[in-house]
C-alpha cells in the first residue's frame, strides 16, 4: 500500500470511529462515573480501584487524556501538558472536597474535549505555554467532575482515590505521548499529519458529549 492510499484508510477509519463513537454518546445521558456501582468506598483498595477506573469508565475524561498525551508528542517540551493536567486535576477533585463550587462543570469538560479537538486537527496549534494554560483549566474542571464519585468518603479511601486517578492518567496520557512520538519520529514520520485524524474523532467525541449535556439541561428529564 502506497503512502497516499495508507492516508486515506488513516482519514476513513478516524471517520468512522467519530461518527459510530459520537453516535453512542449521543444516546446515553451525560452522568457521573462510579466505579463501584454508586457505592462510596471504604478503604484504601477500594479508592484506590475506584481512582483507576474513573478516568477510563468515563470516555469523557478518557478522550481527554488521550488528546493532551497526544498534543504532548507534538510540542516541543511537550510533556508538560498533560503533566500539568493531571496536577490541576488534583487541585478540582480537592477544590469540590472542600465544598466550593465550580459552575456547569460538565458543559465544561465536554467543551474542553471539543477545544483540544479542534486545536489538535489545526496545521498550526497554539504554542505549548497556550497549551499548558488551557490545560490547567481544563484540569480543575475534571477533576471537579472526579471529587463527585469521592466526596464524603473517609481519608484513607480519599487519599488512595487521588493516587489512582493520577497514576491511570499519567499512565494513559504517557502512552499516548509514546504513541504519538513514535509516529512522529519513526518509520512513519511522513504520515505524521495524520495524528490530526486523531483530532478530528476527539472534535467528534466532544462535540456529542456537548450537545448530550445541553441537551440534558434544556430537556426535562424523563419521569421514572
Amino acid at each position: 500500500m502506497n503512502l497516499s492510499k495508507l492516508v486515506a484508510s488513516v482519514q476513513s477509519k478516524a471517520i468512522v470511529i467519530m461518527i459510530g463513537f459520537s453516535l453512542l454518546v449521543v444516546a446515553s445521558p451525560a452522568s457521573a462515573h462510579h466505579a463501584m456501582g454508586g457505592k462510596m468506598p471504604s478503604n484504601f483498595f477500594e479508592g484506590f480501584l475506584s481512582g483507576l477506573a474513573h478516568p477510563v469508565i468515563g470516555f469523557d475524561h478518557l478522550a481527554f487524556i488521550v488528546a493532551v498525551g497526544l498534543f504532548a508528542a507534538i510540542k516541543p517540551q511537550g510533556i508538560l501538558i498533560p503533566i500539568s493536567f493531571v496536577l490541576s486535576a488534583m487541585l478540582g477533585t480537592g477544590i469540590h472536597l472542600l465544598g466550593l463550587t465550580l459552575p456547569v462543570v460538565e458543559l465544561v469538560v465536554s467543551a474542553s474535549i471539543l477545544l483540544f479537538g479542534v486545536l489538535m486537527a489545526l496545521k498550526n496549534s497554539p504554542n505549548v505555554l497556550m497549551m499548558v494554560g488551557l490545560s490547567i483549566v481544563a484540569g480543575l474542571f475534571h477533576g471537579y467532575a472526579y471529587g463527585e464519585a469521592i466526596f464524603g468518603a473517609q481519608t484513607t479511601a480519599l487519599v488512595a482515590y487521588l493516587c489512582g486517578f493520577t497514576v491511570i492518567q499519567l499512565v494513559i496520557s504517557g502512552a499516548a505521548f509514546f504513541v504519538g512520538q513514535k509516529v512522529m519520529k519513526g518509520d512513519f514520520a511522513q504520515v505524521a499529519p495524520n495524528l490530526r485524524s486523531a483530532g478530528l474523532v476527539i472534535c467528534g467525541i466532544g462535540a456529542a458529549f456537548l450537545a448530550s449535556n445541553i441537551s440534558s439541561l434544556i430537556l426535562p428529564a424523563p419521569k421514572g
